[in-house]
This record gives C-alpha cells, structure tokens and sequence, in this order.
C-alpha cells in the first residue's frame, strides 16, 4: 500500500457504532500475559491439559475418511442436526422434552450474545443484568445501544425479588449466569432459580440462561437449569469450550422456537453457519458418553487448584482483603479495601510479573473499583503460590 492509499484509508468515515467500539480490558491484560515470565490469573482459559487430543485427532480422521465431502461443504445454518439432536436430548430433563427444532448451532456462544443482540435489543432499550456480569456480553450487547439496568445481587448471585415493576419496565431481555458467574464464581442457589423461573413464566421478555460453566461444579452435584423449569420461557446458552476444547468454537442456542426463527435468519446474516467439520467433530466425540467420564477429570483438576488458590490467598493476603469459595468453575473474587483501586495494582503487579483482571469492567453502571477477578485453571500449583504471594505483597503496602 503506497503513501496515497494509506491517506485515502484514514479518510474514511467510521459509523457511529465502530467509532463506539473498544477493546476488552481483559484482551489488552492478555498481551501482557504472553510473556513467558508472567504469572497470569487473568485469562478465563480452560486449562489445555484438558484437551482431549486423542480422542479429536481419531474423530477427525474418521470424519474425513467417511464422510470428507459433507464435512467440508457448506450445511444448514440451524447446525448439524445429529448435533442438534444430542444438544436437545441432553436438555430433556425432569420431563420437559426439547425438541432439535429449538437448538441453534454457534460459532461459540459468543455468537449467541451478539445474535440475541441483534434480534432483542433496539437503541435506548432497557438490558436488564446481574451486579457483576460477564465483560463479553456487555461487549456484545453495547453494539446495539442499550441502557443497561443493573439487577440487585448479593454474594449468593442475583435477587429475584429485585425485578420489580419499575426496574424493569420496557426491558428487552434479562441476562444471567447461574452457574459459577464469570466474573465472581457464585452459583445461584435452587430457591432462587425456582423464583427467577417463575418470574420467567409471566414476563414480558425472554430470560437469558448463559451457561458456559455449569457442567464443572467439584462435586458433581448439577442443579437443575432455569430451562428444566421453564423452557418455552429462558433461552438457554450452552458451549463445548470449557469441557472439549475452545478453539472448535462450538457453542448453541435453546429458544422457542419463534425467536429460534429469527435467531437463524440473524445468523445466516453474520455467517452462513458454524463451520461443518467441527460440529460434526464435537459430535463425534461426544454422542457416545464421552463427557461422561471426562469431565470428572476436568472437576478434579479445577477443584484442587481452586484450593491451591484458596490457601495461597490465606496465607498472604493482609486484613481487610476478602475473597468467595466457589463450589465450581474457574474464578474467584476478590474485594479489596475501599481505598485500593485495582486498575492502579495492576500496573504494579505486572512490573512483578502477576496479572490478574481488575472488577471495574465487569459492572455495566456504578463499577466497584476495588475489587479483582482471578482465574486459577491454567496456573500450576507452586505457580499459584508464588503468584498470589507477590500479589499479597503488594496490597499488605497499600495498606
């Protein structure tokens, strides 16, 4: 490109909406990371030794041996539907019957996000969520310009009693994760979700079940899905980043099947479908009871580095620091005394070689500054404590 076109490129005029966009705190964190000599707690990445190698190169190869020309041709926007088939049985729980006609194959259930943005949300709308909430649906949301209304939460996750008639006047959606939240960890407890479900039954908007992390509670004790309670009422978002592999970028959507309609035509829109070859991919690892025995494993692994974590931050985090024991997934929140901003000891903490994720961006109004979200998943034993010890360091002289 020569010294004209580059002129003429910045000479473009943006929109509105690109002009708005920005980065993740947590991508920009994440450069950082890659430095070899980083202890990072900052990335919601599932630990690469949960990877199940084997079992995808030998799926791989069959798919192409017997079926290469379907694998790596274009397919139905919905998804693959033996996928979409095993998604729906696995929903059908406690006598509720989903039917495949109500799954929609993702490119991730990010995706998800930003289609369910599209199709709900209009400029000005109200887009109720929880106190904190999950950075990439704020991200994904904030394209279509709403006005986010922040739902009363407390340690245990949000407070159904809370959606009164004029908090949630003319809302669009509800969003929530009920299983070990990105960002805090907290898993809402059964009354809750019997209470949030039953409020689904009579509002005027879809309830947004996300639930990413739902199948790794440490001692293998589920509870049921707002979807098994009310499932021509929630959408349901389900992936296989956390318990196959991430990079497939495979993830679905369970909705009625009148908004199931315009999700489709959303996504034929952005990209046709999710790649054939991984759909049939993930299918092929787990339509025999795969997950079954695998993600027991994954469970053991993050219980005991979660307990790593939690006597690491015993043992060096001064008075006035506290912290949540999740039952499950791959977070833990932290708050901080009032007088520390985290964004400030992030910068000192990365000068130590530890990062981790300021709270700030995690609340769509009123953010709390001093608090943090660490991710233990990816960081070995001894790494954890020598990390969480310089971390400990640097607040005990803020003190």
């Amino acid at each position: 490109m020569d010294q004209s076109d580059l002129q003429a490129a910045r000479a473009w005029q943006l929109s509105e909406r690109a002009i708005k966009l920005t980065s993740s705190a947590i991508r920009e964190i994440l450069k950082v990371t890659e430095r070899p000599e980083v202890i990072s707690f900052a990335g919601g990445l599932p630990s690469p030794a949960t990877f199940p190698v084997e079992e995808m190169r030998a799926a791989s190869d069959r798919i192409l041996r017997e079926n290469a020309a379907a694998a790596l041709q274009y397919s139905a926007t919905e998804g693959y539907l033996p996928l979409r088939e095993w998604v729906a049985q696995r929903h059908s729980v406690g006598g509720v019957k989903i039917r495949p006609s109500q799954v929609l194959i993702t490119t991730g259930s990010q995706q998800a996000l930003d289609l369910l943005g599209k199709v709900l949300v209009s400029p000005g709308s109200p887009v109720l969520v929880e106190t904190p909430t999950y950075l990439g649906a704020l991200q994904s949301f904030s394209l279509f310009e709403p006005r986010y209304v922040q739902v009363p939460s407390d340690d245990l996750g949000l407070v159904p009693e809370g959606l009164t008639p004029e908090l949630t006047a003319g809302a669009r959606l509800l969003y929530a994760i009920p299983n070990f939240q990105n960002p805090t960890g907290r898993r809402l407890p059964l009354a809750r979700r019997e209470a949030l479900a039953a409020y689904a039954l009579r509002a005027p908007f879809p309830v947004i079940e996300d639930d990413p992390y739902g199948a790794l509670d440490y001692a293998g004790q589920p509870l049921p899905t707002l979807l098994s309670m009310a499932p021509e009422h929630i959408v349901h978002l389900g992936s296989f980043s956390k318990v196959l592999a991430p990079g497939l970028r495979v993830g679905y959507i369970v909705a009625p099947e009148a908004l199931h309609f315009k999700l489709v035509q959303a996504k034929q829109a952005a990209d046709l479908h999710t790649p054939s070859f991984t759909q049939r991919i993930v299918h092929e690892v787990v339509k025999d009871g795969f997950l079954d025995t695998h993600v027991p494993k994954i469970r053991a692994l993050y219980r005991d580095q979660c307990e790593a974590m939690h006597t690491a931050l015993a043992r060096y985090m001064p008075e006035g620091v506290s912290w949540n024991r999740p039952e499950g997934g791959m977070f833990i929140w932290v708050n901080l005394p009032a007088r520390i901003d985290s964004m400030k000891l992030l910068d000192e903490a990365i000068a130590q070689n530890v990062a981790f994720v300021p709270g700030a961006p995690f609340f769509a109004n009123e953010a709390r500054h001093n608090t943090l979200r660490l991710s233990f998943v990816t960081v070995p034993p001894e790494k954890i404590d020598e990390g969480i010890a310089r971390l400990g360091a640097l607040i005990r002289a803020r003190a």
